[in-house]
């Protein structure tokens, strides 16, 4: 990422598998009508922030659909078209393997191991058939590589996490506790983190 670039970061709108805390990864689940209403507040926020400014903002999405109907309300809301924008495989969610689709509350039943060795290692549990957070922040840290422009970016939750990580220098043990707000935009610029 060159020096000097802003990243404007929305975590996509609630879908109903957030409001009942079931593990989404990379599962293609819609929003919800909340996360509709987050979406256009945030499309709220960054119309008057970026003001006059829009036209030098590159716009990519995760290519799962809730980051891209995410994407589109806010380019709506923003006053631009619901479409062009990039999209990109690096941005999707964390794969969370043989946990995807499970209820955060049934996993002391479901798989007490598994539980366990998340809490005791965050940053390595590697899910089976799913990917650990030192894999996300791979292909995350090669994504920023590339940026070039100042860019509005759409996408997920431990994304959001593993960008701050990279940006911001955070050490493993902190990242995965980082916040994830679905109704704020999270700007980053110069090694500083401010939510809008």
């Amino acid at each position: 990422m060159q020096t000097g670039l802003t990243i404007y970061f929305v975590r996509h709108g609630e879908t109903d598998w957030n409001k009942v805390q079931r593990y989404q990864g990379q599962t293609d689940v819609p929003l919800n009508d909340t996360g509709r209403e987050q979406a256009a507040r945030n499309g709220r926020v960054l119309g008057e922030v970026l003001a006059q400014d829009r036209s030098v903002y590159d716009f990519v999405a995760s290519p799962l659909e809730r980051a891209t109907e995410t994407m589109e309300i806010l380019r709506g809301t923003m006053g631009l078209g619901a479409r062009p924008f990039a999209l990109d495989d690096r941005l999707r969610e964390q794969n969370f393997g043989h946990w995807e689709g499970l209820v955060w509350g049934e996993l002391p039943v479901l798989d007490p191991e598994g539980l366990a060795a998340r809490q005791a290692d965050t940053w390595n549990w590697l899910p089976r058939g799913g990917e650990n957070y030192e894999m996300v922040r791979v292909r995350v840290n090669a994504w920023l590589e590339e940026l070039t422009r100042d860019t509005v970016v759409v996408s997920h939750g431990n994304i959001s996490r593993a960008v701050r990580g990279i940006l911001l220098g955070l050490p493993p043990t902190i990242v995965p506790k980082l916040e994830v707000p679905q109704d704020k935009v999270l700007r980053l610029t110069g090694g500083q983190a401010e939510w809008l």
